[in-house]
This record gives C-alpha cells, structure tokens and sequence, in this order.
C-alpha cells in the first residue's frame, strides 16, 4: 500500500489511567487543521460522553476497520483514524486495510456534555493495547472526552499504553473521495429495530466464509427477510461477513437503517448500514464487492475532467468552514454558480479529502486533510491518460462516435439516446462503467465539451 510523505508525531504517549473526575478517554491531535490555519496541537473538546460504553464500543469498531484486511487478510497493521470536529459533533472515520469497508462514528451534540465544539481534523492512533482498554470498558461510570492536544490516549484504571503514528495511507485519500461520491447516491432502504438487525447478523457466515458471494435482505414491515437472489426490493449485501464487526455495538443501539442506490433488480451495489446509538450514528460502508476497494471506483472522474470544476474548487473551497450541514443552496448564492456546478466543485474538493457525506442528513461535510486537490489528476492514472490523448491529437470526432487511439490501438466510444458513453476498450467490457470510465470515455468527453463550448462562442 503506498503512503503519502505526511509526518504525523505525539508529545505524550497514550495513556489508561484513572483521573480525578473517575475514567478518561483522552484524543490528543497530532497537529491539524483548525480556521486560524495550521496547529501543531489544536483542542477540539473536554466534556463528558454521555453513553460512555457505548462511544467505547462503536469506537472499538472504527478501530477495528482500521486494523483488518477483509479480502486477501494479512497481518494486522492499526492505521490512523480521522477526527473532525464540526463545531456541534465529532467525527471519527477509517477505512479498512484493503479499502473496501469504510467506518464513521458521528458524536453528535446530545452525546457530548462539556465545552463547546471546536473546529478542525486531525489524526490519531489506536494500537493494539489501546484497542484491548476500549473494550474492557463498560459500566455506568462518567467517562471525560478531551481532544487534545496531541494524540489519542485512554486513562481508566488498567494500566498505561505507548502510542505510535502510521501515515495516511494514499488509498485512504482516494477513498474518500469515492465514498462520498457514492454516498450522494443512496436512499434509504430499510429501517429496522435493534433486535432484528442482531437476529439477522447472527445468520451471517463467518470471517472467511462467503467473502466473495452477495447475499440478499428483503425488508418486510420492520424485519429483514434473508433471500438467496435477488427479488423486488431487496437489498444486495456484498461480502456480508464484513459487517460482523457491528456486532459489539448493538447491545447499545436503538435502530438499524441500510441505504443502497435504487437500481435494477438483481444488480449487486454498495450499501451502508447506520446504526443509531444514544447521541451517536455508527455507519459502514461495504463496497460493492469484497474484492474491490473504493479507492478505484472512478467516480469522481468525470467531474475532474470537466470544464470548470476545477476553478469552482478553489471558490467553494473559501467558503467551508467546517460545517456539520453543507447547504448546497447557500452556497451556489455565495459563489453565484449553479447547484450542478457547485456539486461538481464539491466532488473536486473530495478528492483531497475535504468533503464528507452525511446519509442520515443527506447532506455534505467539511474535513481538512493537508493535501491539495490540484494533485488529484496524479492520482487517477486514468484521467492522466486521457489528458495524454487529447494532447497527442489521438481524439477524432466521427458524428455519434469518438474515435480514441493511432494505429492498431483505436477504439471506438458511442453516446447512447441518453448521452451515457461507452467504449470498445477491454476496460469498459469488463466493468460495463461501473467502475467510472476509462481514459478513451473521458478523452472524448473532454473534446466533446471543448466543441460544444467553442461554438457556443
């Protein structure tokens, strides 16, 4: 797995002891961004949980993504979560070590009792002995949060722990730029009590079995009816043995909802199970298939080879302020550009990590990651390559058809009655777009709207 060069490092080591005030759950920043700029060790929060074991829990679980290799396993190696604070809540995602299940735990203001909300994101760290603390906590003993100044720390009365950093890892970033794309997507699907979700995790295989099947759920009333294909309705569950982890929080939840895409009967899709907890919301989010991760879904390259999405970008991007809500409507006023194109914009900002999507809120999010958007086209070789064609004059507009490539190596991309492009190319017979396009989609797209805009001149 490649890592960006980003250096991450504590003052203090994590730490599990009592306080004065009974237990402590302590997440110091490793410095982040905060609206005054750049802080070595910004503070975000010092209050109380009020469901400490059930923070402690769905914590656990962001961990536990954070450290598993669902498809092909490996050792396990804890990659850092991210923390955002929204000014009203805390945000604690992670992706799994092969991208392919992504976690986020929202504190929202009725889980938190204390000082106000700052503003701003940071990483931590959560390592095997600091894992093990979290679960053994429990009780219904006051439990403090602080976050910061430097790293994540745990004081209960067990014992002390040494923390260490790992850099954020390169797919994590595309990541989350794709999560939030799909996302976008989705409608709810189901909605059922807590009890049910337990009956119906019970009857998952287990890790290792199944890993590369789909299973079904239709909802019936406030249940889940399993399936063994697809009928009307029902929900795919792709890899469903990656959901397994969610088990330790559902002692403390209150409800169940899955959101997936509508689409056609039978086609097997992403899907994200929120669960509801007292002042929280836990979500995973599976990928379509085990063996896929988000980070090379495609969708964002379309907006990245549009015209202005990327001037846009720089604009909207002024104007976040790490909102817990996006209001896509207030912002196309203040930059006076369309819905379309401030979306677009947002999409462009997603791929520095800086945009979030709420499925509960049905809203976008603002997180600070210390990466550029400009640096998005070196990591999507497919737009690189696309930008080639077009530069190397290997683009030719042939009435309804494009045709992409010299010599041997030309294919040909057809726009069907509803504009959509497909392309002769092994890439796209393989994934039928349903991985974003390929680079001869994306060249034509680029000439074709470069025409369009010309003789609208």
């Amino acid at each position: 797995m490649t890592s960006l060069l980003q250096s991450y490092t504590y003052l203090h080591p994590s730490a599990v002891r009592a306080s004065p005030a009974g237990r402590t759950l302590a997440l110091e920043t490793s410095g982040g961004a905060t609206p005054a700029g750049e802080a070595a060790h910004p503070r975000f929060f010092h209050g109380f949980l009020t469901a400490p074991a059930a923070a402690a829990a769905a914590l656990l679980t962001v961990a536990d993504v954070a450290a598993t290799r669902y498809y092909q396993p490996a050792a396990p190696a804890s990659l850092d979560p991210v923390v955002t604070a929204d000014g009203d809540r805390l945000r604690m995602e992670s992706f799994s070590g092969c991208c392919g299940v992504y976690a986020r735990l929202d504190v929202l203001a009725s889980g938190l009792d204390g000082d106000d909300v700052g503003h701003g994101t940071t990483n931590v760290d959560i390592n095997l002995p600091l894992r093990r603390a979290l679960a053994a906590l429990g009780g219904l003993d006051p439990l403090q949060l602080t976050v910061g100044p430097e790293e994540l720390e745990v004081r209960t009365f067990d014992g002390r722990f040494v923390e260490k950093r790992v850099p954020l890892p390169e797919r994590w970033l595309r990541g989350f730029a794709e999560a939030q794309v799909l996302a976008a997507g989705f409608a709810l699907r189901a909605e059922i009590p807590a009890a049910e979700a337990a009956a119906v995790l019970r009857a998952l295989p287990r890790p290792g079995a199944g890993r590369r099947t789909t299973r079904w759920l239709i909802p019936a009333g406030r249940t889940l009816r399993p399936a063994s294909r697809p009928a009307p309705g029902a929900v795919g569950l792709p890899g469903p043995d990656r959901l397994l982890t969610l088990r330790q929080v559902l002692r403390h939840a209150t409800t169940l909802r899955i959101y997936a895409p509508d689409l056609a009967e039978g086609q097997a899709t992403a899907v994200a199970w929120e669960v509801g907890l007292p002042g929280m919301r836990l979500t995973l989010l599976l990928s379509q298939d085990a063996a896929r991760g988000f980070s090379g879904e495609g969708g964002v390259l379309y907006d990245l080879a549009g015209g202005p999405a990327a001037d846009d970008a720089d604009l909207v991007a002024a104007l976040l302020a790490w909102e817990p809500r996006i209001d896509v409507s207030e912002l196309s006023r203040q930059a006076e550009l369309s819905p379309e194109r401030v979306r677009a914009a947002l999409t462009v900002l997603g791929t520095s990590g800086q945009i979030g999507y709420d499925l509960a809120e049905e809203a976008y999010f603002h997180r600070h990651l210390p990466y550029d958007a400009g640096a998005a086209e070196a990591r999507n070789p497919r737009l690189r390559g696309a930008r080639a064609l077009v530069a190397d004059g290997a683009v030719r507009l042939d009435g309804a058809l494009t045709r992409v490539g010299k010599g041997d190596q030309v294919h040909l991309v057809r726009a069907d009655g509803t504009g959509q492009l497909s392309c002769t190319c092994l890439w796209w017979a393989k994934y039928r777009g349903g991985r974003g396009p390929c680079k001869h989609v994306l060249a034509a797209r680029m000439v074709r709207d470069e025409t369009t805009t010309e003789a609208a001149l």
